[in-house]
């Protein structure tokens, strides 16, 4: 993805053009697809055909199936977007998802996206704490712990966690959604918040020693707050953005608030990355079913925070 002069924006899909252009065919899409060698040239085609860079797949792939011959193939498309990103030659990458068994089945060893682009972003000299927000229906929420099972959530629950996230999240913020003073919340991990100790000591111990320090550097945070009142409408006015203790704590409200429109946007990298808040559904590949909004979000999201950080 690349902004133009005028802030408007551009894309190019990394792709295999022959696979492309016939799951185009499939669904009885009259979509012109045009192959390009680089980003600049996608700018000058963009307005009369979807530019492509052209990476050919090792094996023909089939709607509704994955297959881990291809699987080199995708790992090395998302190492290329974040090439293109860290160059400064493209100003976000917006991903689609990735079928993670036909990755983990050539030694793919991280839990998804996220970590990966973190663990490359590192590998080439940069800087980065990656955090999970999910973005829809005017909530945006991070889940502190995220895939974990939920009796490891409490062991693995730390305040320098917290307080780290909610320092990735206040500067991007600020950064790339235009907002001058971001107001944080942050919830419990036990019913009621624990009420004062009588169900659950992470309050005291860890949650509310993270809030007091982000708020004796000058952030703005609500909390701990009790997880079944804290994303009602009023709720949501008083906050900007969430952190949240857990996985499910943070996505079923988003989820339900617009399951077809939530982004996942990944914070603390040195580069914007969006995606669709979703999976590979393959049971809907080639059906002609599935439904596009949230790749859509996720496409405008990316333009949104590259504009304010320009």
């Amino acid at each position: 993805m690349q902004l133009r002069n005028d802030a408007d924006c551009c894309f190019a899909l990394i792709h295999d053009v022959k696979s492309l252009r016939h799951r185009l065919s499939q669904a009885g899409l009259a979509v012109p697809v045009t192959v390009v060698s680089d980003l600049s040239e996608a700018a000058k085609t963009f307005a009369g055909a979807l530019p492509v860079l052209h990476r050919s797949m090792p094996q023909a792939s089939h709607a509704g199936a994955f297959d881990a011959a291809n699987s080199t193939w995708v790992i090395s498309a998302i190492d290329e977007a974040v090439d293109l990103c860290l160059s400064g030659t493209a100003s976000a990458m917006v991903t689609n998802p990735i079928q993670k068994e036909a990755l983990y089945a050539v030694g793919f060893s991280h839990q998804g996206h996220t970590d990966y682009l973190a663990a490359l972003a590192r590998q080439k000299g940069n800087k980065a704490h990656d955090v999970m927000m999910l973005a829809g229906g005017g909530l945006r929420a991070v889940p502190v712990t995220v895939h974990i099972a939920l009796k490891d959530v409490a062991a693995q629950l730390t305040q320098s966690e917290i307080e780290a996230q909610a320092r990735v999240v206040h500067d991007a913020l600020k950064c790339h959604f235009g907002i001058k003073a971001p107001r944080l919340a942050v919830t419990g991990l036990n019913p009621h918040a624990g009420e004062n100790g009588a169900m659950g000591r992470e309050e005291i111990n860890i949650i509310i020693p993270a809030i007091e320090a982000l708020r004796r550097d000058g952030l703005q945070v609500a909390g701990p707050l009790p997880a079944d009142t804290a994303f009602f409408p009023d709720a949501r006015q008083n906050y900007d953005a969430i952190l949240c203790m857990y996985h499910d704590q943070a996505l079923i409200p988003v989820k339900t608030l617009d399951f077809h429109g939530g982004v996942n946007v990944t914070l603390g990298l040195p580069f914007i990355r969006t995606s669709p808040d979703h999976g590979t559904a393959l049971n809907l590949a080639g059906t002609g079913k599935a439904q596009a909004e949230s790749l859509i979000a996720a496409l405008r999201t990316a333009i949104s925070m590259a504009s304010n950080a320009a």
